[in-house]
């Protein structure tokens, strides 16, 4: 690492900037390094929102006590959104109205929640992305009874569950054809489908929202695109999300165009082509296995991209190595499991199919690019090199 980056900013206090700051200080790295955050909160873990926390099980979502940061020199900036930056004179400008100087600037900012356009502001209606997000959804749990999910996502799906856990009438509404459709296709959807409708959930894909029904203030229900009306005293807008890069459409940092999912474009290292400017996580659109730059909204990703970044930013030489896309859902008493990239497939095969427990293999041109299974965790885990060197072998071709 030159000796002139004395000032690394991370812009993003979520898991991927937090992981940056952690990697940096284990590679040796002792100049001044701040996080930056919107939200008046330290790092805390976002999966447990729509499960653990939502059921009530815990409170805390923390990722490090608080006196891990002073302990490792890190200094926390909360409260405060960074509107734009001077990449020339490597100035952030910040919303209450100061700069933070940089010699290495990290973008970690994450995500924002994709909103309807034209829907009417009343009560009973939420996304959910935030801690405060969360917070507000349980507060309104206690007095709800009727719910419709709006989006068959994993944070749809896992809502679902949640909210069955405390009781609630659900309905999870989806215009594609399954839930998890986009994500993994028609038939690993009809199975999670099934498993929502054996817990009681009414799961109606094939139609969309078309408006709110409200009463008063407060949301009543929701009319579909079909002319029904499902009965709600509480929506929940889980449609997906949008990196957040507003603030830097003026700065000449490359972004990637919205129809391949935006973000900020690095290279392999997260480097961009602007000098001193990264970035890491669900913003961050690097170079992959499809042969395009894009973003992987990951957990486990926002950790190995940190440490990927961290290493070269410190000018530490690391092997390059393919990195195995994992996710999990948590639903009910499953575990549904994502290894590999099963947007590269051209073939679905279900290979086990015992009711709350499946394994799919997912196949391009007869190789194995994806796993996905439910309570299948050493079947799935035990396909990792062959995808490895199958995703390999395409990331050298793309």
């Amino acid at each position: 690492m030159s000796s002139s980056v004395e000032r690394v900013l991370i812009v993003g206090a979520g898991l991927a900037g937090l992981r940056t700051a952690e990697e940096l200080r284990r590679g040796g790295y002792a100049g001044q390094l701040t996080l930056l955050g919107d939200e008046n909160r330290a790092p805390y873990d976002r999966p447990p929102l729509s499960k653990q926390y939502m059921r009530g099980d815990t409170d805390d979502t923390a990722l490090r006590p608080a006196e891990f940061y002073p302990e490792h020199d890190i200094r926390l900036r909360l409260g405060v959104a960074a509107t734009g930056v001077d990449t020339a004179a490597r100035q952030v400008h910040l919303s209450d109205g100061t700069d933070l100087g940089y010699d290495a600037l990290v973008i970690a900012t994450g995500l924002r929640p994709r909103r309807i356009p034209g829907l009417p502001d009343v009560s009973g209606v939420h996304v959910l992305r935030s801690h405060a997000d969360a917070a507000a959804l349980r507060e309104h749990l206690g007095n709800a009874r009727r719910a419709v999910i709006v989006g068959a996502g994993f944070i749809g799906c896992e809502l679902a569950a949640s909210f069955r856990a405390g009781g609630l009438d659900v309905t999870i509404v989806e215009p594609q054809p399954t839930p998890l459709f986009a994500a993994l296709g028609a038939e690993i959807g009809a199975l999670v489908a099934r498993l929502h409708e054996a817990e009681g959930v009414t799961v109606r894909c094939g139609v969309g929202m078309e408006s709110l029904v409200t009463e008063g203030d407060s949301v009543s229900g929701v009319r579909l695109a079909d002319g029904s009306v499902l009965d709600a005293d509480l929506v929940v807008i889980g449609i997906g999300s949008l990196p957040v890069t507003a603030w830097l459409e003026d700065s000449g940092i490359p972004l990637a165009e919205r129809a391949d999912g935006g973000g900020v474009l690095t290279d392999r290292t997260g480097q961009t082509s602007v000098p001193g400017v990264w970035a890491v996580g669900d913003v961050a659109a690097w170079p992959h296995a499809t042969g395009r730059n894009k973003r992987v909204e990951h957990w486990t990703n926002a950790g190995e991209q940190a440490q990927i970044l961290a290493a070269a930013l410190l000018g530490i030489d690391q092997a390059a190595e393919v990195q195995v896309p994992y996710v999990w859902s948590d639903q009910y008493d499953m575990k549904i499991q994502v290894l590999g990239l099963p947007a590269l497939a051209d073939e679905i095969v279900v290979v086990e199919d015992k009711g709350r427990k499946f394994l799919a293999h997912y196949r391009r041109a007869g190789e194995l690019v994806a796993v996905v299974g439910a309570s299948m965790v050493g079947k799935v885990m035990k396909a990792r090199a062959e995808l490895a060197a199958n995703l390999q072998q395409h990331a050298n071709i793309g």
